[in-house]
């Protein structure tokens, strides 16, 4: 065997140019190959930063209380007491499951929270806004609000408040001002602007306004509990099987991010059989070219063929031969093709640095040894049919030409 591979070897070398043009077309086959997986997988990371990044991964809300019914023993029913409309659903034992949510393998981050509607006053301009209180020191815990702080600070205490900028406009309000804050309870506070965030989604900058939990417990009335906990993970694909680990750790509801999604999932997915095809293409083209390539050198090699037949090599050595040919073509190609993809990939920003109007090519997701592996399989595949013509060349037909 080692002797048909120096034989594969001297057939490569002995025209340099045709071996360079075979191993370059290979190369660049696998170029793409690498190129077109960054590139997807990059513009799939993008997209879930961008959508789901500052969101939370898991949802505990809590559930509103079913009307209670009283029921005569005919089955007839005699009464029904409907729960307050302005009355909100309550976590009251959050304090009890928060320290057991954290500690749960994967957690990154834990956000208790209080949320509801309200209304902002300034003057004669009257704006409704979702208000979510939060924990002081964790406002970036779920969404990334210092990351998007444009004047002052994310930081909440006791009477702050922190507003989207196009909310902020449209109240005419500027950093140290105060606003007046009505919830749907009835209660109202007067709290000073200290930090004005903007995330470039004009339904989030317009009609959101962040307080401190304290604050938030006096708006809605609630001496004790939230109204909903948010989750954030270190890896989100993981939240279907963290969400039902909670669910059997603590019994509440505890929603992943994919239950709300399922149109970006599907987009995801048929964006990555997208890819699929396209780098399938690329292959097949590597194939191609190996094949021909290797069905011209079997025919300008026949008397040389023909001579190794006469000397005694079986036709299993004569397959050896163009196979180990084809999978040094395609090693050569592959390892060339992956290396240039690399160095083309370096200039390009990480996925923690994608902004956009950028390219978001993720040098990470390259596949860089699925693409040399495929490359040296599918070279081997295609030069079956070329070594299996060139074993049943006939010595004495072959030594004549």
């Amino acid at each position: 065997m080692l002797y048909a591979l120096k034989i594969a070897a001297r057939y490569l070398t002995a025209n340099l140019a045709q071996t360079a043009l075979l191993v370059t077309g290979v190369a660049v086959g696998v170029f793409i190959f690498i190129f077109m997986s960054a590139l997807i997988g990059g513009l799939a990371e993008f997209i879930l930063a961008r959508t789901v990044g500052d969101m939370a991964h898991i949802t505990i809300e809590a559930e509103t209380a079913d009307p209670a019914l009283l029921i005569s023993p005919k089955g007839q029913v005699l009464f029904v007491a409907e729960p307050g409309r302005i009355r909100t659903a309550t976590l009251a034992e959050a304090a009890t499951w928060l320290p057991l949510i954290a500690a749960v393998p994967g957690v990154k981050a834990v956000s208790p929270q209080i949320t509801g509607a309200g209304f902002l006053t300034r003057g004669a301009q009257v704006s409704q806004v979702s208000i979510t209180g939060v924990e002081p020191g964790r406002e970036s815990a779920i969404l990334d609000l210092d990351g998007y702080m444009v004047e002052g600070s994310a930081r909440l205490g006791s009477g702050l408040i922190v507003l989207g900028r196009e909310l902020a406009d449209d109240l005419a309000l500027s950093l140290g001002q105060s606003v007046r804050v009505q919830s749907t309870t009835g209660s109202t506070m007067v709290l000073t602007l200290s930090g004005i965030y903007q995330t470039g989604s004009r339904g989030m900058d317009q009609a959101r306004a962040f307080v401190s939990l304290s604050s938030a417990r006096t708006l809605f009335a609630m001496p004790q509990g939230v109204t909903r906990i948010e989750i954030k993970l270190d890896d989100l694909n993981a939240a279907d099987a963290t969400a039902l680990r909670i669910r059997a750790l603590t019994g509440l509801d505890a929603v992943s991010w994919t239950e709300g999604a399922a149109q970006l999932m599907e987009a995801l997915n048929a964006q990555a059989q997208t890819g699929y095809f396209l780098k399938g293409f690329a292959l097949l083209t590597i194939v191609i070219g190996v094949a021909s390539a290797l069905l011209l050198s079997t025919y300008r090699r026949r008397p040389e063929i023909g001579i190794m037949r006469a000397m005694g090599a079986g036709r299993g050595f004569v397959v050896f031969v163009f196979v180990t040919q084809g999978a040094l073509v395609g090693l050569l190609g592959g390892v060339t093709g992956a290396v240039l993809g690399y160095l083309a990939l370096l200039p390009f920003p990480s996925r923690e640095a994608f902004r956009p109007g950028t390219l978001p090519l993720d040098i990470t997701q390259g596949s860089y040894g699925l693409a040399i592996t495929l490359t040296v399989i599918g070279a081997i595949l295609a030069s079956i049919l070329p070594a299996r013509s060139a074993a049943r060349v006939d010595p004495v037909t072959a030594i004549g030409q």
